[in-house]
C-alpha cells in the first residue's frame, strides 16, 4: 500500500522494491544514507557552480581591443571541454536531486526529515561561503530566463 499522507514508522520502501526497511537498524542506516546523499547533492551543486564560474572567467590577458568582435564570447566559444564538463555535472546533480525528491515522496516522516536536514547541513558546510563567497553576475535580469 502506498501512503498518500505522512506517516511515521520503520517499515518503508525507498525508491526501489529491494530497498525496504523492516528493522530499526535498516531504517536508521537508510536515513543516514539519505542524509549523506542530500549533503553530497549540495557539495556537487557547489562544485558545479564554481566550475562554471571558473570555465567562463576570462584570462587576464584578454583585454578587449578595437579588433575584438562584439560577440566574441558567443561566436567563438562553441563546445569546449569545460562547457561539456559543466553539462555533465549539471546532469549528475539533477539526477541526484530527482532521486531525493522521489525518496521524499515515500511520505515517511523520517525520510523527509533526513533529506531536509541533510540539505541544510550540506548547504551550511559546502555552500554558505564563510568568507570566500563567489559573487555571481546574472547576464539576463529576467526572472523567467
Amino acid at each position: 500500500m502506498m501512503h498518500m499522507t505522512f506517516y511515521w514508522g520503520k517499515n518503508v520502501t525507498i525508491l526501489f522494491d529491494f530497498w525496504r526497511t523492516n528493522s530499526w537498524l535498516s531504517y536508521s542506516l537508510s536515513l543516514l544514507a539519505l542524509f549523506l546523499a542530500s549533503a553530497f547533492y549540495q557539495y556537487m551543486e557547489d562544485r558545479r557552480v564554481r566550475f562554471k564560474i571558473l570555465a567562463e572567467s576570462k584570462p587576464a590577458s584578454s583585454e578587449p581591443s578595437i579588433e575584438t568582435p562584439l560577440l566574441y564570447g558567443r561566436a567563438i566559444r562553441g563546445w569546449s571541454l569545460a562547457r561539456s564538463a559543466t553539462a555533465v555535472l549539471f546532469t549528475v546533480n539533477s539526477a541526484i536531486g530527482y532521486m531525493l525528491m522521489l525518496a521524499v515522496m515515500s511520505f515517511n516522516g523520517g525520510v523527509f526529515i533526513a533529506i531536509v536536514v541533510g540539505l541544510g547541513v550540506g548547504y551550511l558546510v559546502f555552500r554558505s561561503g564563510g568568507g570566500d563567497e563567489v559573487l555571481v553576475t546574472i547576464d539576463n535580469p529576467c526572472a523567467c530566463a
